[in-house]
């Protein structure tokens, strides 16, 4: 990073990834009224550069261009320059990314995009190089034939303005129908699913792959609610598939963001916090359906991961990990086989570097990215050794190499703590306590929820990121929408009344300030956002769900539970937007399919009635030990019946932890024991 004085002033922030830009010789301003101010009053075009700190094409580009002091005069004497973290301001970059898709059939990140200082994009693409190469222009060149046609053909460019800018508006025209919702919308979108599935790599497509964690969840109800043993197969093919490749971590746990092959070998090395949020949940209803333990360790690896190296004192779990550490893609990451051999001795080193595919050769520019692709057996046998001897060697040489590892100099962790990310990983750490029987998983998701309630709310309304003290920006409906779905399974998981309060009174602010009355649905912004050229809706669950999948979940969900007809009513709007989408590309839609398979559901209502020592001994677990999506669980607590109609008149019977399992309106006779209780639930003895 080149230094310039005090920096520009980006110096300000507190994005991890705005301040590696800030001191770059680029004037960079930061999203802001100064910036369009400042393009309006010189007339000249803004350049809005989006990344995030973990995008290894971001530090390339940063690397290349903008520390490069003669490109830097170029975008400083033609444009007003702006810096964005998507991480914070997926608004902006959900807006352009739209235009650039539009604009060039594709997308990524960094993302470059050209407004007019009214904030309209008139040209745009995503990584250039500093010269002419890979079949693309230079960045140069770019800069000066853009700076040219904003200058002499201004006919032009506000022909192009006029037309994207109609395009984006239209992409938010509401699509909704009265149409009947019935399982032919989730039987067709599993048949159109499992057309691109790769049934001897796992997953969908071709490289990249992509870990589809959505679409499995989706597989898995299907399986639940068909009895098609396709459909689990293909989650448990595609399960292993990603466990055992270089995509997943083998000694620290948790995942990369996705593979550069088609057999999920060489990983993209990021990890995101989402991402590990989604899988350790995928994990987990895995090892619920199956009882598979490679599973349930993927899940504990996974979480175990993000206690160690992405929990902030207070709560919160940070956003990222790069790719990158001394300059390096997954140099942290790789070994030789010598640094294996130099660690455990030859005699394990065999042995581990058997299991482990580590060869002289290497997989990935000369070192060995951890990679299983015999089974411990299969290795035991070909090596002629006990299968307790290979475990004893995978086991211990694992931590070896592992405590080994600790001392390399690690990747840059981005320690922004977003709601929305925060809101999926604290489902996942609430369901995996009362699963996997872990406390420490169900006091990580209770303290998260006193941190983000704590440090993310001000004046009644959410806000976005939290970093160092600092808490800033308006939420977006992804955070209300994905808190509410962690503050409800939260709920449920501990029995504790004051997360099912809050996830009410927050649901009610999500429909104030984002419900969209005219067309139904909700908006991305909430009514108390700045003005941007359009105000979009997100129906697309892409790396992340959408917000209004998860709303419509969640209110599905908070409906049966508080008995709330207008909840139910304005998720059904919500989803019959999102329909048409559906039947066309469904493998676009796994969360909302999720949501669509609740709604079309008959939802078991499980009351738990604590003794009068407030124990549940044995139910809470068994009620949760079963993989049950259809379903919503409330235990009985002082003023809790005001809020779940369906816990009044339930009383424990004979001074026994008792459950009562209600379904149509119709409820099974109280049980007291769990071997009664997994009869009601799963109808097996």
């Amino acid at each position: 990073m080149s230094e310039q004085g005090s920096g520009n002033r980006l110096i300000k922030e507190t994005s991890p990834y705005l301040l590696q830009h800030a001191y770059n010789p680029v004037d960079w301003f930061p999203w802001g009224e100064e910036a369009f101010t400042k393009a309006k009053q010189e007339n000249k075009p803004l350049l809005l550069s989006v990344g995030y700190s973990a995008c290894h094409w971001c530090h390339v580009m940063a690397h290349e261009s903008f520390e490069n002091q003669e490109i830097a005069r170029l975008m400083n004497d033609n444009f007003i320059n702006i810096k964005v973290d998507r991480e914070e301001r997926p608004d902006v970059d959900q807006i352009y990314m739209n235009a650039i898709q539009m604009m060039t059939q594709h997308g990524g990140w960094p993302m470059t995009v050209f407004l007019t200082p009214d904030g309209v994009p008139f040209y745009g693409g995503t990584y250039f190089p500093p010269e002419d190469r890979y079949n693309m222009p230079g960045f140069p060149r770019v800069l000066l034939s853009v700076a040219e046609a904003y200058r002499d053909k201004p006919d032009d460019i506000a022909r192009t303005t006029a037309t994207l800018l109609g395009e984006l508006r239209r992409m938010n025209v509401g699509g909704g129908s009265n149409e009947a919702i019935s399982s032919e919308l989730l039987d067709s979108a599993y048949q159109g699913i499992i057309r691109n599935y790769d049934a001897v790599e796992g997953g969908f497509g071709g490289a990249p792959k992509f870990p589809p964690a959505m679409t499995l969840e989706f597989l898995l109800r299907t399986y639940k609610r068909t009895g098609e043993k396709q459909a689990l197969e293909i989650v448990g093919h595609t399960c292993r598939k990603m466990a055992n490749g270089g995509m997943y971590d083998q000694l620290g746990g948790g995942f990369h963001r996705y593979s550069t092959d088609a057999k999920w070998l060489v990983p993209h090395f990021e990890k995101m916090l989402y991402d590990n949020a989604l899988l350790s949940r995928l994990y987990l209803h895995y090892f619920q359906v199956t009882g598979d333990e490679s599973s349930r360790r993927v899940a504990e690896g996974i979480l175990d991961y993000v206690l160690r190296e992405m929990t902030h004192p207070g709560g919160g779990f940070y956003s990222s990990q790069d790719a990158d550490s001394e300059g390096h893609e997954g140099k942290f990451f790789v070994w030789s086989q010598k640094e294996i051999v130099e660690l455990l001795g030859a005699d394990d080193a065999r042995l581990f570097n058997s299991y482990y595919d580590i060869t002289a050769a290497g997989n990935f520019e000369g070192k060995n990215i951890l990679n299983v692709s015999r089974s411990r057996e299969a290795v035991a046998r070909g090596e002629n050794v006990s299968l307790e001897r290979l475990n004893l060697v995978i086991d211990e040489g694992g931590r070896k190499v592992f405590v080994a590892r600790e001392q390399r100099v690690r990747p840059q962790r981005d320690e922004k703590i977003l709601t929305a990310w925060n809101g999926l990983m604290m489902a996942a750490f609430a369901e995996a306590g009362v699963v996997l029987q872990r406390d420490d998983y169900t006091i990580a998701a209770e303290l998260n929820a006193e941190f983000l309630l704590s440090n993310l709310r001000l004046g009644g309304l959410l806000l976005r990121s939290w970093k160092d003290g600092q808490a800033k920006f308006n939420a977006y409906l992804e955070d209300y929408a994905f808190l509410l779905d962690g503050l409800l399974v939260l709920y449920e998981v501990t029995g504790k009344l004051r997360w099912l309060e809050e996830a009410v009174s927050l649901a009610k602010k999500m429909v104030d300030e984002f419900w969209d009355d005219v067309d139904g649905g909700f908006f991305f912004t909430g009514k108390s956002h700045e003005n941007l050229i359009v105000r979009s809706k997100d129906y697309f669950d892409n790396a992340t769900p959408s917000g209004n999948s998860v709303a419509a979940d969640a209110l599905l969900r908070l409906a049966l539970l508080t008995d709330n007809t207008e909840a139910r009513n304005r998720a059904l709007t919500a989803l019959r937007q999102i329909a048409q989408f559906v039947r066309r590309y469904p493998s676009g839609f796994g969360r909302t399919l999720c949501a669509f398979d609740f709604y079309l559901s008959e939802p078991k209502e499980i009351a738990l009635i604590p003794d009068s020592a407030g124990d549940l001994g044995a139910l809470r677990h068994e009620v949760w030990k079963h993989y049950l999506p259809h379903k919503v669980a409330a235990t009985a607590s002082p003023g809790a019946e005001a809020l779940v109609p369906f816990l009044n008149d339930r009383p424990a019977v004979n001074n026994l932890p008792t459950a009562y399992v209600c379904e149509r309106q119709t409820c099974q006779a109280p049980v007291t024991d769990a071997k009664s209780l997994r009869n009601q639930l799963t109808g097996k003895s």
